[in-house]
């Protein structure tokens, strides 16, 4: 029983806490505290601030954590499912209505328009990060990083994942790590 009062606990939250992490927080605490009686406000305080200082969503690493001391290895797992199943089911409804009309003119005209924003934000996030970059480390490390990163990305065709490996590691070896 208490892997359906965790899964219930974090996924109800998950469904009416429309603005992701921030917003469920209260829902969170209150059916943590409040309805099944799990810690004190003080306990649920220290997970937030824990949660808080990790990288990484709110929601799921509080999940996790609630879900293992209340259900072990099991109920941090029931927790984090519960917490992602409502985006998961969203967008599996929402991808099979988009593959169900994906030959309609209204759907390819809305790609077309979304697909320049898409690019216009990740190109504005792209400077703001060499900006960012440049301050931190200086033109030639920065001009550097990017030189490499474009070569091997574009021209080699290296997986991005190594790519970024790569840059953490040189970040550790010759930039002290940041």
């Amino acid at each position: 029983m208490i892997y359906w009062d965790i899964f219930l606990a974090f996924f109800i939250p998950g469904i009416v806490g429309y603005g992701g992490g921030p917003a469920t927080i209260p829902l969170i605490e209150y059916e943590v505290v409040h309805r099944y009686d799990w810690m004190s406000i003080e306990e649920f305080g220290e997970v937030l601030a824990l949660g808080n200082a990790l990288p990484g969503p709110i929601a799921t690493k509080m999940a996790g954590y609630i879900g293992f001391v209340e259900g072990g290895i099991l109920g941090a797992s029931v927790a984090l499912f519960a917490t992602i199943a409502p985006s998961l089911v969203m967008m599996v409804v929402l991808l099979s209505l988009l593959l169900k009309f994906k030959d309609s003119p209204k759907v390819k005209k809305l790609s077309a328009i979304v697909r320049p924003t898409i690019a216009v934000l990740l190109g504005v996030m792209t400077l703001r990060f060499a900006g960012t970059a440049y301050d931190d480390t200086g033109v030639l490390q920065t001009v550097f990083l990017l030189g490499a990163s474009f070569y091997l990305l574009q021209i080699r065709k290296v997986h991005p994942a190594f790519v970024i490996a790569g840059s953490l590691l040189y970040g550790a070896l010759f930039l002290g790590g940041g």
